[in-house]
């Protein structure tokens, strides 16, 4: 039997789908190579922003049709019509489609009666059942129920044969309950994976050569985790900064293939100088930050209930630089949030220009169902949202150039990722800041760090030249 998974929104939701998928492996189970074959499709959902939810109402809508054909054609076969050899060779497969994840969750008890394509919804504490809906799928039952245990389970991770990265979870939720964000509503509160469970998966990740891993959070500055599962309430706890520690002296000591570790998302508030400290002197942390400001004014800061000023932020950054020389930081910072003057945007633009991000993810406020920031006064128009976004976003594309352009004549350490599709005799890698390095050498390299100087830059890709000798 075949599966297939769709997976939107953020790197946590590909590592639950990949956890997801293992279940299907260990069944016998086969990937399909399109939805249109397989037996049962997952969908991941991300409920961040309208945008993302109206693209999953969308692909339901697809599904509604395909099995609607399906059931045609069963019905054509059961009267030996030629329509269903002409269109399956091996007779119809019926459709099971499971929606999971944050929209799952934000539509628990809605979805499958306003949209019955659906078989079946999976919540975010759900996720341990889908060996129930296997078992029913194999069985030709009817949807089986699949109750919500409100404790959320973490799972190890499948991973494709060859893969040489690989993302570790290791929290999920979050307590901030920042005033435009659904994600506290819909994957609950903070709790932390054990200490021993995260360095379980780690030996696991090295075993099958892995040489790159990221720690996976909502917020994982705020990880507090205890030294097994079932260390008793009294153990101490470990924060994000001793996990790291103990991350980095475990790969050492046991030798490990993995050569960076990155982590995301951080928030601002919860990025400590203990951490700082720690991935200066750690060469297997990258020195690379995700640091999230979301604006520049601190009156809009303080309507998001972001937990910091602008001023505060700032200093942060310093302290990061300072103690972290050759550090790169990128952010995410929105526009057009309810109450947002041309002053806020203006200092928005400032502190980007500031900070000097080598990257940022931009986008404009979209309001959420629930989410005190969707009834406040003065809304902006998409309009004016629109606008101001295109003038930051231009800005930042000429940062990015600027920031990239300095990195040019270096010579750095980058993981060999994958055969260039523009030449077929370059190989693309990636350096210790999340930058895109194309370069000779033969494919024996792919998934392995090699010395390459920064020739020249091309867009967003860097041109480099080998510096040892790789052989053949």
């Amino acid at each position: 039997m075949t599966y297939f998974f769709e997976t939107y929104g953020c790197q946590m939701n590909i590592a639950e789908s990949a956890a997801a998928e293992q279940t299907f492996i260990a069944r016998g189970w086969t990937k399909a190579e399109n939805p249109e074959l397989a037996d049962i499709i997952i969908i991941n959902t991300c409920s961040v922003r309208a945008t993302a939810e109206n693209r999953i109402f969308g692909r339901l809508g697809y599904y509604d049709g395909l099995k609607k054909v399906r059931h045609c054609i069963q019905g054509a076969k059961a009267k030996s019509l030629p329509i269903a050899a002409e269109y399956v060779k091996d007779g119809p497969k019926p459709l099971t489609v499971v929606v999971m994840g944050c929209m799952a969750e934000r539509l628990l008890k809605s979805m499958k009666r306003d949209y019955p394509v659906v078989d079946y919804v999976v919540g975010t504490y759900g996720k341990q059942r889908m060996g129930d809906i296997i078992d029913a799928v194999e069985a030709h039952k009817k949807p089986v129920d699949i109750s919500e245990d409100p404790v959320y389970t973490f799972s190890s991770l499948s991973l494709e044969p060859g893969a040489f990265t690989a993302f570790v979870p290791i929290m999920n939720g979050c307590n901030n309950f920042c005033t435009y964000c659904i994600v506290p509503y819909v994957r609950g509160r903070e709790v932390s994976r054990s200490v021993s469970e995260i360095l379980a998966e780690i030996d696991s990740l090295s075993e099958k050569g892995v040489r790159e891993i990221t720690l996976l959070g909502q917020n994982v500055n705020s990880y507090r985790g205890k030294m097994t599962k079932d260390s008793p309430d009294t153990d101490e706890i470990i924060k994000f900064p001793e996990l790291m520690q103990r991350i980095a002296d475990h790969i050492k000591a046991t030798n490990s293939p993995i050569g960076w570790v990155r982590f995301e998302s951080s928030h601002p508030k919860d990025l400590s100088d203990e951490l700082i400290d720690v991935i200066a002197k750690n060469p297997v942390l990258c020195h690379h930050v995700h640091l999230p400001v979301q604006h520049g004014s601190s009156k809009i800061l303080k309507a998001m209930n972001r937990h910091y000023t602008r001023e505060q932020y700032l200093d942060l950054v310093e302290r990061i630089r300072n103690r972290i020389p050759d550090v790169s930081l990128t952010t995410d910072i929105m526009l057009g949030f309810p109450g947002e003057t041309d002053e806020d945007v203006e200092e928005a633009v400032s502190l980007m220009k500031t900070v000097h991000y080598e990257s940022a993810f931009m986008y404009y406020y979209n309001p959420r169902e629930g989410t005190p920031a969707a009834s406040m006064a003065n809304q902006i128009s998409m309009a004016e949202k629109k606008k101001r976004l295109q003038k930051i976003i231009d800005m930042q594309l000429v940062i990015t150039q600027e920031e990239m352009e300095k990195r040019v004549g270096k010579t750095i350490k980058v993981l060999a990722e994958s055969v260039s599709r523009d030449n077929k005799d370059e190989l693309l890698g990636k350096t210790e800041q999340d930058e895109r390095v194309a370069f000779k050498a033969p494919r024996s390299v792919i998934g392995k760090f090699v010395t390459v100087h920064l020739d020249s830059l091309n867009g967003n890709t860097f041109k480099g030249t080998v510096q040892e000798d790789i052989g053949e």
